[in-house]
């Protein structure tokens, strides 16, 4: 039987990597920092736990070789370089990356989105031929870009499937950007603003989806990089008004035209003044991906685990992750005063 080794087993996109991997006939290991999670893992499946950051541990837990790795917590250079020294001892390697690595013709990128002029102006729909950041260890976009690049440039290691998720969504989540919309239905809040007209588009990515890729590209090893999205982005609008429909709720939404009033006002996780938008062509050609979730089908399980996981808790506490990211994502009294001056 084929053995597969995913490294990050325990989170947003290990599990459902695992689960996809066991059912496809694959002896899976999952190993994470914690350990076994209790669950109900179909197939072949055991659980380890590993250090990332220990290269002796990450030795052991591949042993005497496996067919196929999945690291799903790769970040910089030197974790890359863990992978290709494995090269004797592993058949092929998947490893998920991000969009934020592209830049435009001007430089520009996710790093300076909140500069003057910063946002990037790329492509619609972005390809992978696009530029990427030069590669540091300065910024998160960088690190992984110095990750891809050590990954497909180095000599022999071993043939290493990079994919570049958008925006993740789905259950365990450490940053859900959902949460915007779900915590405000919770909370009573009936009104809401959405800035440059709720159109905003970040090209969302389930982490099902993601997993179905770690599926094809198990099966057809090679050295690429492939974008890793849903088949069709939503807007900040449509998303809002998904969350509003599995909730049962209904929202008056303000759509100013431009950026977000002063202070923060009508500032979520998907405001973006210019699209990101990714080509999942190659994918489709090269693996043969056909997403098995759209965006508003994946939503229920995404709303059950965030509202399960806020009950009781401050959201800074529950998601400290995204406070740390969006620290006045729920400034009710700047938006009431905003309110009150509009009238």
């Amino acid at each position: 039987m084929r053995r597969a080794v995913v490294i990050g087993a325990g989170g947003q996109i290990g599990r459902p990597a695992v689960a996809a991997l066991a059912r496809d006939g694959w002896a899976v290991t999952a190993a994470s920092r914690g350990g076994g999670r209790d669950e109900a893992w179909p197939g072949d499946v055991r659980v380890a736990r590993v250090d990332r950051e220990d290269d002796a541990a990450l030795g052991a837990l591949i042993g005497d070789g496996c067919d196929l790795v999945v690291d799903v917590v790769a970040y910089d250079a030197r974790h890359a370089r863990q992978l290709t020294a494995l090269a004797g001892r592993v058949g092929s390697a998947v490893v998920v990356s991000t969009v934020s690595v592209y830049e435009d013709g001007e430089g520009r990128g996710f790093d300076t989105m909140g500069e003057p002029g910063g946002h990037p102006r790329y492509p619609v729909p972005i390809g992978e031929d696009q530029p990427t950041v030069a590669p540091g260890d300065a910024t998160y976009s960088a690190r992984k870009a110095a990750l891809e690049r050590e990954l497909l440039t180095a000599g022999g290691g071993p043939p290493t499937t990079v994919l570049r998720a958008g925006a993740v969504h789905g259950p365990h989540s450490p940053l859900p950007r959902e949460l915007y919309f779900v915590k405000r239905n919770l909370d009573g809040r009936r009104r809401r603003v959405l800035a440059f007209r709720g159109a905003s588009l970040f090209h969302t990515a389930a982490a099902r989806n993601i997993a179905e890729l770690i599926r094809l590209a198990a099966a057809r090893p090679g050295s690429r990089a492939l974008n890793a999205c849903d088949p069709e982005p939503p807007s900040a609008a449509e998303i809002g008004a998904a969350v509003d429909a599995v909730m049962g709720v209904r929202t008056e939404t303000v759509l100013p035209a431009g950026p977000p009033p002063p202070p923060s006002v009508g500032s979520s996780p998907w405001s973006a003044e210019l699209p990101v938008v990714c080509d999942m062509s190659a994918a489709a050609r090269e693996l043969g991906y056909r997403p098995v979730v759209s965006y508003a089908e994946s939503l229920p399980e995404t709303v059950d685990d965030l509202t399960r996981r806020l009950a009781g808790r401050d959201w800074r506490e529950a998601f400290p992750s995204l406070a740390r990211v969006y620290p006045d994502l729920f400034d009710y009294a700047a938006e009431d005063a905003w309110f009150t001056g509009a009238a």
